[in-house]
């Protein structure tokens, strides 16, 4: 029996690439592909496909977030993350979203089935070459070597809106994007700015990059 797919991912061709190959396979069934995190969203509501594949740095709502929504929504969803970063904290960020596999975009498309075949199964999936990565930041956070994130500070809400107002969006756009009032978001910048200790629009964009919430791209 085939697994029923979503991709998301928001270069087109990227995505027209690996829909293609997914295609080729019997193994998979591709219900649809989008190019954001709120359509996936959506798309899963209406047509609950078994495996959302996505990408981690999205516009408007990155794929940690996505994952992280998606999770809380359908708990039953699998969800893989594709992404070219191989920074153990993207991958920590995104197993505690609700992921339960992460591939690295210049893997083997036979990889990209194996892990779809093992996150199927109730298992977990690494690409090989973030095992000693994510065994070493284990090891650190069990030692208490390593700091808690930032981001944990925040709410889901906040980081969502944290990544819309490091993109350039206003209040107003925010606000609509997401059915919140204006003030409801002045609001929520507010208490990120000092839960974060930064007072200005430049160093939460500084932050939301630095720690993967978007590329500004």
């Amino acid at each position: 029996m085939s697994t029923s797919v979503l991709l998301v991912e928001d270069h087109t061709l990227v995505r027209s690439g690996i829909r293609s190959l997914l295609d080729s396979s019997p193994e998979v069934k591709v219900l649809g592909d989008v190019g954001g995190g709120r359509e996936a969203i959506a798309f899963c509501q209406e047509h609950h496909p078994d495996l959302v594949l996505t990408d981690v740095e999205m516009p408007d709502l990155n794929g940690i977030e996505t994952a992280r929504q998606l999770h809380a929504l359908l708990p039953d969803l699998r969800i893989v993350m594709l992404s070219m970063h191989d920074d153990p904290q993207y991958v920590f960020e995104s197993l505690k979203a609700g992921a339960s596999g992460y591939v690295l975009k210049d893997a083997a498309f036979n990889e990209l089935l194996a892990a779809i075949r093992v996150v199927m199964s109730g298992r977990r999936y690494l690409s090989p070459p973030l095992a000693d990565l994510v065994m070493e930041d284990y090891v650190r956070r069990a030692n208490g070597e390593a700091t808690a994130s930032e981001l944990d500070k925040l709410s889901a809400r906040e980081r969502e809106i944290l990544q819309l107002v490091a993109e350039g969006r206003s209040s107003a756009q925010v606000a609509a994007m997401i059915h919140i009032s204006v003030r409801t978001v002045d609001t929520h910048r507010y208490n990120i700015m000092q839960k974060l200790g930064i007072h200005s629009i430049a160093g939460l964009t500084k932050f939301a990059i630095a720690h993967g919430l978007t590329s500004v791209r």
